[in-house]
């Protein structure tokens, strides 16, 4: 048994589920694991996020508890242990989003409706007090993954357009610094919520991955839902989402279209830059079958015209994700060290 097994067996006796059954469930991107507990009728979901590397369950708890005091359904915290990097949470079932999708198409425009729903109901607060800001630098920062880890892995030298494209988003921030901020909670997508139709109002959305939860701007987690790496949502659907969100939050369109269209673009160069040092470095390559895509939202920003330098950087200096290219990148999975 390694020294994490048991570190994870103490936890789960000192937390009062020594014994129980446990299923692995899927993972992120990160260094978290996850596992379905058992014992008797009760579940419970154990989070194991490794501090040394550098993951911290506080983070996790922290914004927990302030969703759930907003009556919002994050997972309750059953117990934890911070300087471990273990937590026991509530389990709020299997009913993802994507999954009820796949399962019954239908259910789609209901189900994106409640998640923009709770959105518009979440911006009515300020941001929460310690949560870090995604302003024009970070969001700029996050974008130097894209020349630093996609053009190698594609075989291309860096270039001056590229090169260039970190200054070119924080430029055009500057221009919607003033719209916002409000709570982020990042990675909210299809994957990463839970219908739970037991609850009423917002409470039926079940939140799970909060805890990267940054001040932004409104409309970031609304493009993190509607453009979403991992499934296609129809584009007449998300016409439609933005639309409910601004005729409810009565924000004006022009203002917010070309804040949506730069975050979509910033959040797609930076996507593409983490799947590729996943697949690289990390050996992850399963990320690859998303790149194009993320490719594809990140084509449809830029075609915004207020973002035209932006385009010509973006086409002047990152080649097209071909499958060429993709394979180039597959062959080389996991054996690339940090550039």
């Amino acid at each position: 048994m390694t020294m994490r097994a048991e570190q994870e067996d103490r936890f789960l006796a000192h937390s009062g589920w020594a014994g129980a059954v446990r299923t692995p469930l899927a993972g992120d991107a990160s260094a978290r694991r996850y596992q379905r507990l058992f014992k008797g009728a009760e579940r419970a979901v154990l989070m194991d996020a490794p501090p040394d590397r550098g993951e911290d369950t506080g983070r996790f708890s922290r914004m927990a508890f302030w969703l759930r005091d907003r009556s919002y359904s994050a997972p309750d915290i059953l117990a934890e242990d911070r300087a471990s990097g273990f937590l026991l949470l509530e389990d709020l079932g299997e009913d993802l989003f994507a999954r009820l999708i796949s399962a019954n198409p239908a259910a789609e425009q209901d189900l994106y409706t409640a998640a923009v729903d709770f959105l518009i109901d979440l911006h009515r607060y300020p941001a929460a007090e310690f949560v870090a800001p995604l302003d024009g630098p970070a969001l700029a920062d996050l974008v130097e993954l894209t020349p630093k880890w996609y053009l190698p892995g594609v075989g291309e030298a860096p270039n001056d357009q590229a090169g260039n494209l970190p200054r070119l988003v924080s430029d055009l921030c500057a221009r919607i610094a003033g719209q916002g901020p409000v709570t982020g909670l990042r990675d909210f997508h299809a994957e990463n919520l839970i219908w739970l139709p037991d609850r009423t109002g917002i409470a039926q959305v079940g939140l799970l991955d909060f805890q990267d939860a940054v001040a932004t701007h409104p409309a970031y987690d609304l493009v993190s839902l509607l453009q979403d790496a991992r499934r296609d949502v129809p584009l007449a659907l998300e016409r439609a989402m933005v639309d409910r969100y601004l005729t409810t939050t009565g924000l004006g369109a022009e203002a917010f279209g070309f804040a949506y269209a730069l975050l979509g673009a910033q959040r797609a160069l930076r996507i593409i830059g983490v799947f590729a040092r996943l697949t690289l470095h990390f050996g992850k390559p399963h990320y690859l079958g998303y790149m194009p895509r993320v490719w594809g939202y990140l084509l449809r920003n830029l075609a915004h015209p207020g973002l035209a330098a932006l385009n010509d950087a973006v086409r002047a200096g990152l080649p097209e994700p071909v499958p060429e290219r993709m394979q180039r990148m597959m062959d080389q999975c996991g054996q690339y060290p940090t550039p």
